[in-house]
């Protein structure tokens, strides 16, 4: 009889480099995305969605802030044994040491595979904005007999080069891996784009129990670089094309299938205009595929006048009169004062920005007052004197040091709801 049990191990260790200094303090999983999630929340809702819900978090670098939202956000249900979120920090139970790659990272933690003795399991990653239906993987998977399923992203044949790049036949049949090649292999339907691996992987359990244990006695640590690669040599491995899948509830306007890699600043940045406006790119609301996150217990926003255009707006912010916002997002509990202009801006939880100020494609990370009458996003010269801007001309301010408190904020000596 088939085994049908699933677990999963999320990778959610990513320095996350590129994306500082919003990474400074945290984990890449763990920066905020659009006006309330964290970038960790998309491939736990995928999961849990598609009913994969035995679900353990790999996490490593900086990790108090992913592992305090993991807790206040992602408690499925103690009545249910194996329907859990569980952050698991390195072990060293095979030596003394972190993980050094996502194959050592998941044979350190190989007794929980013991354990609960599934049928598959999925390794996925926790670094991007996107939607699927990971039992159609599942399906592909079981459907080709396969012993891998890679996840696969069709992208233009010139931009390949960017990628690890997967060969495969016109069954999905892995052939070859190529590490961003000068020539990339094109999909075989399609010369004109080729299979990008996305660095999420199904295994049949015996397959992966084996291959770790080979990897351990060679001193590999990673799937893509070592396990992969000599698996293909003995092994049935398929390219799962990421484009054939579909989630319900998707709306005509949206990109039917949406994933972004959000590495640098300038991408983080730019995937925030894909959830604006009346007909988004990707409409984060959809009741058929939801996106959890907190369940943040504050109050609703409050608008007490100015101008508001395209902008979402964070539980529990305060926007007041003569104020004048476009094209932004604001998070929770934070205040807008009288005569702020902000455009194309990200301004994170627990933001006071003063009277006066005015800011143009700026993120201002959690914890700053901005101060009143101050311009940030006018003069790149200036602007990069005292804080980061990318290659896109985006100003970056740092996480404050501001200790919260509403009377910060509101001048009512109540403490806030903060998380």
């Amino acid at each position: 009889m088939q085994n049908d049990r699933i677990i999963a191990f999320v990778m959610a260790g990513g320095q996350g480099s590129r994306l500082q200094p919003l990474t400074a303090g945290r984990s890449k999983p763990s920066v905020p995305f659009g006006s309330r999630y964290r970038i960790v929340d998309f491939v736990l809702s995928n999961l849990v969605n598609s009913q994969i819900q035995t679900i353990y978090l790999l996490v490593q670098y900086k990790s108090q802030s992913l592992i305090e939202h993991v807790r206040k956000a992602w408690t499925i249900s103690p009545l249910l044994q194996n329907q859990f979120v569980t952050v698991v920090p390195p072990q060293m139970m095979s030596g003394e040491h972190w993980f050094q790659g996502t194959a050592d990272a998941v044979n350190q933690n190989i007794n929980l595979i013991e354990e609960h003795r599934p049928g598959l399991v999925a390794v996925f990653g926790a670094d991007h904005i996107y939607r699927m239906d990971i039992r159609q993987m599942v399906d592909f998977h079981r459907e080709r007999q396969a012993d891998v399923t890679i996840a696969a992203l069709p992208v233009p044949l010139h931009e390949a080069s960017s990628f690890g790049v997967i060969a495969a036949d016109e069954t999905g049949r892995i052939q070859a891996f190529e590490e961003k090649p000068a020539n990339p292999t094109p999909m075989p339907a399609n010369p004109d784009m080729a299979f990008a691996s996305m660095g999420n992987y199904i295994f049949s359990t015996d397959v992966l129990l084996q291959a770790l244990h080979e990897t351990q006695q060679a001193g590999e640590t990673d799937f893509g670089q070592h396990v992969l690669p000599r698996l293909l040599r003995t092994h049935n491995l398929f390219a799962y094309d990421f484009a054939t899948n579909r989630v319900p509830g998707v709306q005509p306007y949206e990109t039917a299938v949406y994933w972004r890699d959000v590495g640098n600043l300038d991408a983080y940045f730019d995937a925030h205009h894909d959830v604006l406006g009346a007909e988004p790119v990707f409409d984060v609301f959809n009741p058929e595929w939801p996106i959890y996150s907190s369940s943040y217990q504050g109050p609703v926003a409050r608008v007490l006048g100015g101008r508001i255009e395209n902008t979402l707006l964070g539980a529990a912010t305060v926007v007041h009169k003569g104020a004048s916002i476009r094209n932004s997002i604001i998070r929770r509990e934070a205040v807008i004062e009288e005569d702020v202009v902000l455009e194309d801006c990200i301004i994170m939880d627990y933001v006071r920005v003063s009277r006066g100020a005015r800011l143009r494609r700026v993120i201002v990370d959690r914890h700053n007052i901005i101060a009143p009458g101050d311009e940030i996003g006018f003069d790149r010269a200036r602007d990069a004197e005292r804080f980061q801007v990318s290659p896109g001309g985006v100003t970056v301010i740092p996480q404050g040091q501001v200790g919260y408190f509403a009377r910060d904020i509101r001048g009512s000596g109540r403490r806030g709801y903060s998380e």
